[in-house]
């Protein structure tokens, strides 16, 4: 099947034309589809003559496509505006990909577009393909670049586009539905601490006891669901850092925007025609601690790295911020103690625990809310295990849901406990940081 961009050679810089902003120009949904097949397949059909600019041509070839029907300009250029993508941009993805508001796009289906807005996910009637071969095409226009392929043979795509975003694909026989697809966009703005407490995530006790955290390096685990928040929380405290620290991350698919003088990025890597091996989170931590840093950020743990880095956590390295997927904090800690005994089976479950016991101060919990909130639910220090090895978890704030308003918004209090964290008398240690109107 031939491809628009190679049909006329279109160089992946060029600029992207928008659409029209008011899609309800064009209401006529079925008309619109005919008109869209019937103006690629000429394009494809014919030939771009010397003389003639893209641009004129797709005119052109627009003209002689929509001839008897009567449309206006409006509609003339909504139809321009949809080709143009086409050849030059990721179709009708276009526009929210452009679009800072929209966190995340998903396909569903050619009538099945969803985005994520404001935290709350919504079925975007605007936004439609052709049909199957249509999202397989455009799929195809988004992972070139990075030089992936999605096709019967390689039916699944999990990558990182070159503007960060990152896309999930999967085709037949994989997807019996047809084609899926998925973007999470990469925000383009550092979140700092004051974004967080004008959304009101956290309260501005919750802040300066975390900063103090951060600063006086306290390690933390930080823990909750998808799409819950986990690493934009990360990377707010990660900017807490001080700036002549040398700080190493290491992620799956680089997220992190650390506005700091020394930050050193490492990210896994799949196996490929460019890499003889799979280089896995364990192998850039090992490699990591011996490249002399003062701050370790693990984005999150999910394998055989868990054990190494409690290890040396236990042994010096001080101030790690990571983070798990887990329900709540004492879910956490137990996930930990298994992701750390999965490589690990000459080490018995409580010498485990006792790791994770010696390497965890702080346990930060964040939720999206069913009103599409965040907010950080429970800031926790790790206390001396009972006499069953089960963890103890002494809150010290915490967010309390007492029901939900007609329009849905949740309500509920911030809760600051009668509780003095051990970490306290570390913090105290530091001049600069003054929390006596918090716990004196």
């Amino acid at each position: 099947m031939k491809k628009f961009r190679d049909v006329f050679e279109v160089n992946d810089q060029e600029a992207v034309y928008k659409n029209v902003a008011d899609y309800d120009v064009f209401p006529n949904k079925v008309l619109l589809d005919e008109l869209r097949v019937k103006i690629i397949e000429n394009l494809i059909d014919n030939k771009l003559e010397d003389e003639e600019t893209l641009k004129d041509y797709i005119y052109k070839q627009i003209s002689e496509s929509i001839e008897g029907y009567n449309l206006s300009s409006m509609e003339r250029n909504y139809l321009y505006n949809l080709t143009m993508n086409e050849i030059s941009a990721y179709g009708p993805l276009t526009d929210l990909l452009n679009d800072d508001e929209i966190t995340e796009i998903m396909v569903n289906g050619p009538s099945e577009v969803y985005v994520e807005l404001n935290g709350k996910l919504i079925k975007d009637e605007t936004v439609s393909f052709i049909n199957d071969d249509h999202i397989i095409r455009t799929i195809e226009q988004l992972i070139r670049p990075i030089g992936k392929v999605i096709d019967r043979e390689h039916p699944m795509i999990d990558a990182r586009l070159k503007s960060g975003d990152r896309i999930n694909a999967m085709i037949p026989p994989l997807s019996k539905k047809g084609p899926i697809l998925t973007i999470r966009k990469l925000k383009r703005e550092i979140d700092d601490i004051e974004d967080l407490l004008r959304n009101g995530t956290l309260t501005p006790y919750m802040a300066r006891f975390l900063e103090a955290c951060v600063r006086s390096k306290v390690n933390i685990l930080v823990v909750g669901g998808n799409n819950s928040g986990r690493t934009t929380l990360l990377n707010v405290l990660a900017n807490f850092i001080a700036d002549d620290e040398r700080i190493i991350t290491l992620e799956e698919a680089s997220e992190f925007i650390i506005d700091k003088k020394h930050v050193v990025t490492l990210e896994t890597a799949l196996q490929n025609n460019m890499i003889d091996s799979k280089v896995t989170m364990q192998d850039l931590l090992v490699n990591a601690l011996n490249m002399r840093p003062d701050r370790l950020i693990v984005s999150e743990l999910t394998g055989a790295e868990t054990f190494n880095l409690l290890q040396a956590m236990n042994t010096g390295c001080d101030g790690v911020l990571t983070s798990v997927y887990a329900n709540s904090p004492v879910d956490a800690l137990n996930r930990v103690v298994m992701l750390a005994s999965l490589n690990e089976k000459a080490v018995n479950e409580n010498t485990i625990k006792e790791y994770v016991n010696g390497a965890v101060q702080i346990v930060v919990q964040i939720k999206k809310l069913s009103d599409g909130r965040r907010k950080i639910t429970n800031i926790s220090e790790l206390g001396k295990m009972n006499k069953n090895h089960q963890f103890v978890l002494n809150d010290i704030f915490a967010f309390n849901q007492t029901g939900l308003a007609p329009n849905g918004e949740v309500i509920g209090e911030f809760v600051l406990y009668d509780y003095v964290p051990k970490v306290y008398n570390h913090i105290k240690q530091y001049e600069d940081i003054d929390l006596k109107d918090i716990f004196e």
